[in-house]
């Protein structure tokens, strides 16, 4: 069979992988500053407004989901002892001993599993990932993947059990 017969095995002629859409990019670069924010914010301390304010200072927010960034540096410190209280049960380690990068992480995308059903379960956990491949430790991602994969059907249990039709 040649390609572009239809065999679905096969790499047709200029189809690839699916570039991510503006909205998709704009929502990424919103977690990645919001995880460095709320790193910030966890080390520092400092005023949520203040590092808002300097982020938005620092960095060209014009390909950047700036209300997905505001939502996610104010709601996480706002809920932080229930997002804390979602994962700490599922981690093999003391919450003070969790690298304060990957506990960024997690408590953002536990926020996102919890608040935002409009961004699916699997999304949230490989935006998660993605972000510890690019800013934790060595083996980050994995220990990320795996609280993350623990949570997910605790948080959406009718979305995970669909998805394993």
């Amino acid at each position: 069979m040649s390609q572009g017969d239809g065999n679905p095995h096969k790499p047709q002629a200029g189809k690839g992988p699916k570039a991510p859409s503006a909205k998709t990019l704009a929502r990424r670069q919103a977690r990645t500053l919001a995880m460095q924010a709320l790193y910030s914010w966890h080390i520092a301390g400092q005023q949520l407004n203040e590092i808002e304010a300097q982020f938005r200072v620092d960095n060209d927010f014009s390909a950047v989901d700036g209300a997905y960034f505001h939502e996610i540096l104010h709601g996480v410190p706002r809920q932080k002892s229930e997002i804390d209280g979602a994962f700490e049960p599922l981690l093999d380690r003391p919450l003070a001993e969790i690298d304060p990068v990957e506990l960024s992480i997690l408590r953002l995308s536990t926020y996102e599993l919890k608040n935002r059903i409009d961004v699916p379960y699997r999304v949230v956990i490989n935006e998660g990932i993605e972000l510890a491949k690019v800013f934790g430790a060595t083996d980050g991602h994995k220990f990320v993947n795996g609280v993350l994969d623990k949570l997910a059907p605790r948080l959406r249990a009718d979305e995970v059990r669909a998805n394993k039709r």
